[in-house]
């Protein structure tokens, strides 16, 4: 798939005063569908900057493979705003801009004379959007707000962790980031939502979203067996109460998932093992019975499964039952299904001679498509572009320039 050049969001200006992965994976979802995205950073850079994976041959290390995963299509510039100078050229930015996402703590940019109350004075159209740990006072004022937070953090108080693992002494975190890329999903869905409606009353709004609010909004199993019955669920592996088959199962080289929960399902895959005799037997004749009677039933699928490769199985099981083979990232990349949707586009690496993957665009518009234009931006990178656009004189920018209110990366120097 090739990326229209104006996706849905074209002509949208988001400013993105964001650091870590919850508030980039916020924007970059915008930015992948057309928004113009200025990521603003501080003289240092965001601190993902420095975190890896870096390819072997790369010389420079602008920066590594989480900080290009989360800030691809977005224009890079720096700005200081412990300088007065800093905080108003940022000002001047949100004046023009249609939306602001940031993840500082609580209070730090209002301290600074550039929360929502003060920007919005400036421009009554402004979405103003917030992804902190526990929120800000805007929805509701955790006793909380001030503790710092990470995927852990919210993974752990949201739920997950207590309904994921092997048995309730073995708590288990999902795997992937998805503590703060969840939540930035939910800001990006909040940020559009907010947007509509300024486009239609001409008045922006604050969006305060908590990381740990998110998890618990995706947390179905909890609130209702909760709500419901007043019990508690407690992690059981693979498995999901009253349902079986659903899991995981061995393979001769690996496991499978599988979910043959209903009658016709079960059915089915009774006559992929060519097992006949177990649609017949009373154990499993219901589902209740599947479910009080899965250890059984266990064995029984796995005494076919064990001596079949994933490959073989596929083979099987493709398009009979709801089966996936559990991949490796090897097996990922070598699957046409990924290739087919155009999910690990290549992108260039600064410093590195070699293209790398990154994950494409899920949501797929038949007639915007989003995309992958463009890899992640070097620090200070498009400083001097961003503030001509705005009308900045080059006499007012060298004036920031050397009072280090603004930067620019090194390849903007004379003679970089």
């Amino acid at each position: 798939m090739v990326a229209a050049l104006n996706g849905a969001l074209a002509g949208l200006r988001v400013l993105d005063a964001t650091h870590a992965l919850a508030g980039p994976f916020c924007t970059q979802l915008l930015a992948d569908h057309g928004a113009d995205v200025i990521k603003i950073e501080p003289p240092e850079g965001d601190f993902f900057r420095r975190t890896g994976p870096h390819t072997p041959d790369d010389s420079v290390r602008e920066y590594g493979g989480l900080f290009q995963f989360c800030n691809r299509n977005k224009r890079g510039i720096v700005i200081d705003l412990k300088r007065p100078e800093g905080r108003e050229v940022f000002g001047e930015l949100a004046g023009r801009a249609d939306a602001l996402v940031e993840n500082y703590r609580a209070g730090v940019l209002d301290r600074l004379g550039l929360g929502f109350d003060a920007l919005s004075k400036r421009n009554p159209r402004l979405v103003y959007t917030s992804v902190r740990g526990f929120g800000d006072h805007a929805g509701g004022t955790s006793p909380y707000i001030d503790w710092p937070a990470f995927d852990i953090v919210a993974q752990a108080m949201g739920g997950w962790m207590g309904m994921t693992g092997p048995d309730a002494d073995h708590p288990t975190k999902v795997g992937g980031g998805l503590g703060d890329t969840v939540p930035g999903l939910m800001a990006a869905f909040g940020t559009m939502a907010a947007l509509w409606n300024a486009r239609i009353t001409g008045r922006g709004q604050y969006v305060d979203v908590a990381m740990v609010d998110t998890v618990l909004a995706l947390s179905e199993l909890l609130t209702t067996s909760y709500a419901y019955t007043g019990v508690s669920p407690r992690p059981i592996g693979n498995g999901m109460p009253g349902m079986a088959p659903f899991g995981t199962v061995a393979t001769k080289d690996g496991a499978i998932a599988i979910a043959a929960v209903h009658d016709p399902q079960w059915v089915e895959l009774c006559a992929v093992m060519q097992r006949p005799d177990l649609v017949g037997d009373p154990r499993y004749a219901s589902e209740k019975g599947r479910w009080e009677n899965r250890a059984a039933l266990q064995a029984e699928i796995e005494a076919f499964t064990r001596s079949r490769t994933k490959a073989e199985l596929t083979d099987l099981m493709g398009a009979r039952v709801p089966f996936g083979p559990i991949y490796t990232a090897q097996e990922i990349f070598a699957d046409p299904h990924f290739s087919a949707r155009d999910m690990l586009p290549e992108i260039e690496h600064p410093g590195s001679s070699t293209p790398v993957c990154v994950a494409g665009v899920p949501a797929k518009l038949s007639a915007t498509p989003g995309g992958v234009r463009r890899r992640a931006p070097l620090l200070g990178e498009h400083t001097l572009e961003v503030l001509r656009e705005i009308g900045m004189s080059d006499a007012s920018i060298g004036r920031l320039l050397e009072s280090h209110a603004i930067a620019v990366h090194r390849s903007e120097r004379p003679g970089g």
